[in-house]
């Protein structure tokens, strides 16, 4: 990945963060997106100060227009793009029933749409270099979670258009690869959405025993170094999605039982 160009959207923080200094240590120069102009000032100061070749640009990826910037500075300064790492996310928890439907408007907008307009202006650069687009699902891209109605279908639409652009892209030699993360210590619960749009603040779950960001990283940059179609991580990230294919029924109670037993879950 040496002199390879990367943008990650989202890249201030979480797994982001994690890719950037990974790709960054293998030689890669890297781009990235965020809304917090402080953060993300922050993030692109240690890794310059790591030594690596590295761009900050503020960008909203709801937002159509902050995506061409993002591409337009980034050409303006590296003139080229190869891997761009769709990667920008918010989640949210409350039952469908109780839940603002503008709440599943605005994780769309960023999770599913962020992804199609970063993918737009980025494609022609990523087509000439014959380069790789990734997309950082979640196993609620495979399996609906109950009390993240909004969540999964964004991951379920992210998933479809990666798989349908992978096919498209067939015969230009793109790479489009899946990540799916299982549960990751990070801050996407913390700033998860509750039924009226307001910040969650608190994590419904232990941290402290998830896999890393560094981890999540790690399996990434070898993926897109082999060019992998699909990543699944986890052990249960795994299991849960070979017995939701095979047996659904099953676990539809399994994974409500699971839910369940998060802090202050709205399922009862």
């Amino acid at each position: 990945m040496k002199n390879k160009v990367i943008i990650i959207t989202g890249g201030s923080s979480g797994i982001g963060k994690a890719c950037a200094e990974h790709f960054g240590k293998a030689g890669s120069k890297i781009v990235i997106t965020g809304r917090n102009q402080e953060n993300l000032d922050k993030e692109v100061k240690a890794l310059q100060k790591a030594g690596i070749d590295a761009l900050g640009v503020n960008a909203d990826v709801s937002i159509e227009n902050d995506n061409i910037k993002v591409i337009t500075e980034t050409i303006n300064k590296f003139g080229k793009i190869d891997v761009l790492i769709n990667n920008a996310g918010i989640s949210m928890r409350a039952l469908f029933e109780d839940l603002d439907v503008s709440v599943i408007r605005k994780v769309m907008d960023i999770n599913f749409y962020g992804t199609v307009y970063a993918t737009k202006y980025a494609l022609p650069y990523i087509i000439k270099s014959k380069g790789s687009i990734v997309g950082i699902s979640s196993i609620a891209g495979y399996r609906g979670l109950p009390g993240r109605t909004g969540y999964s279908a964004s991951k379920f639409a992210m998933q479809g258009f990666m798989e349908s652009l992978r096919t498209e892209l067939l015969k230009k030699e793109v790479h489009v690869l899946v990540a799916c993360p299982g549960f990751t210590a990070s801050n996407i619960r913390n700033t998860a959405l509750s039924k009226d749009g307001k910040t969650q603040g608190e994590s419904p779950r232990d941290e402290e025993k998830m896999m890393s960001p560094e981890e999540v990283a790690e399996a990434i940059y070898i993926a897109v170094k082999k060019r992998k179609r699909d990543l699944v991580l986890t052990m249960q990230g795994k299991m849960t999605v070979f017995l939701n294919k095979w047996f659904p029924s099953f676990m539809d109670r399994m994974v409500y039982n699971h839910m369940a037993k998060e802090k202050d879950s709205p399922l009862k």
